[in-house]
């Protein structure tokens, strides 16, 4: 499991973190801040052992291109995401990588070498692609196959290949050179092994070409339109609700960068692009319960994300100090999966504003499927920790920004606000006063 390994980060990051006096803001114990960014805290402290004993050895150049190294890391990503775990993807194909390799390759029919050849290569590396820019209809697909993300694999080596090709027939196509399966007809035989009918028998019209929504883009754009409107809008000038939480996502989004930021400040020894490498560990990690966003209630996503947090043996704290920089880092690097595991996080653990971003998620669809249904108990629980006096954590400035983003979710749901009439709804005429005033000519 990645967390095992990213567990043992604790020891190495106490040698190389410099301490600072942890805030209550901060959510840290000890001073330790990043408490589980793990896998190349560990490698650094091992390295920094090793080079003691045999420094030739790390003096000694890589023979490995850096376009290599980027190409084994889409390979090692892409295992990630398919349930084969390597942990942190660093672009080096040691053992563990290649353990994962020929479990891929076993799964699928193929020899088992722990190698792979160009062809399995881009089966899994175009696979990972694909899922990613299937956005909610991989959701669904996966959430529908028992064999969870790795159905998809046999769905696209299928396809590939031409075994289940519309009607029925077999396609001519013949797969690349250097194909090699493990035996005559071993991908054929793979497929009717699981009780269930292969994933690729369901129709798929969109799911290829469907891209994900850049947030980053999306927030230049609602910038330029606040700026035309002259400033943010506000229950009074609330006209388009959609608009007004877009506004409040992408508020919401540069505080948390911002935050992000200061904290990545106050841990030495590591550069920024490291820790974010570090930081695109969280996105395979908690791929599953981001997934359920778009299917699940909030209270039966925070239940599986309350699992995933007591497995990995950490303290809450220092759980939500390396979520605010991932936070802040998935937002940057516009990954999405990395930004709302981390929300998760940081709600499951007790901090329930960044429920707010939640259902900012659901509500846009971005990096979620847009489901407003789903996303007013997200809103309700980041209304409870905005509106009870506490300081908030985005735009503390703005007093009554709790309340604004409860009724433009409501107003866009076109639901009635808790206690109340729908949002935004025309008073009925008969509610209005009406007094009888004397006729100016009439006689006194």
């Amino acid at each position: 499991m990645v967390f095992k390994h990213i567990s043992t980060a604790l020891i190495a990051t106490a040698l190389v973190i410099t301490p600072v006096a942890a805030s209550a803001g901060d959510g840290l114990v000890g001073g330790i801040i990043g408490g589980i960014i793990g896998g190349a805290i560990v490698n650094g402290a091992n390295n920094n052992r090793r080079a003691t004993t045999t420094r030739k050895s790390t003096q000694r150049k890589s023979t490995v291109s850096s376009g290599q190294r980027e190409a084994n890391r889409e390979v090692q990503v892409a295992l990630n995401y398919f349930g084969f775990p390597v942990g942190t993807p660093d672009g080096a194909l040691g053992p563990k990588s290649r353990s994962a390799i020929s479990q891929y390759q076993a799964l699928l029919g193929f020899a088992p070498t722990g190698a792979l050849n160009s062809w399995e290569q881009e089966l899994l590396v175009q696979s990972y692609y694909r899922a990613q820019a299937g956005g909610p209809l991989t959701a669904q697909q996966v959430a529908t196959d028992p064999r969870g993300t790795k159905g998809l694999l046999f769905t696209y080596r299928d396809e590939k290949l031409g075994v289940a090709a519309p009607g029925g027939q077999m396609a001519s196509a013949a797969p690349q050179a250097g194909f090699a399966p493990a035996g005559p007809s071993a991908v054929a035989a793979s497929v009717p092994q699981f009780g269930a009918p292969a994933a690729s028998t369901l129709p798929s019209f969109m799911g290829q070409g469907a891209a994900q929504v850049s947030l980053a883009s999306h927030c230049n754009k609602v910038s330029l339109v606040t700026n035309s409107n002259g400033g943010f809008v506000t229950q009074v000038t609330m006209k388009d609700p959609a608009f007004a939480l877009s506004e409040q996502f992408c508020l919401a989004r540069t505080y948390a960068i911002a935050q992000g930021e200061e904290l990545v400040s106050k841990v030495s020894g590591f550069t920024p692009q490291q820790i974010s490498q570090q930081c695109e560990g969280f996105g395979p990690v908690m791929q599953e319960h981001v997934s359920a966003l778009s299917l699940k209630s909030r209270e039966e996503v925070m239940q599986g994300v309350s699992g995933f947090v007591l497995s990995s043996g950490m303290a809450p704290a220092q759980l939500a100090g390396t979520a605010k920089i991932c936070l802040g880092v998935g937002y940057v690097t516009d990954n999405m999966d990395v930004a709302i595991g981390s929300a998760l996080i940081l709600t499951t653990v007790g901090e329930a504003a960044y429920a707010e971003l939640i259902g900012h998620h659901l509500a846009s669809g971005i990096g979620a499927a847009q489901r407003l249904d789903l996303a007013l108990p997200w809103f309700d629980h980041g209304y409870s920790a905005g509106s009870d006096g506490t300081v908030q954590v985005f735009a503390p400035g703005m007093a009554d920004r709790a309340s604004l983003i409860r009724l433009a979710a409501y107003s866009a749901a076109g639901r009635n606000l808790p206690g109340g009439t729908v949002p935004g709804a025309p008073i009925p005429a008969a509610t209005l006063p009406s007094f009888g005033v004397p006729s100016a000519t009439a006689n006194p």
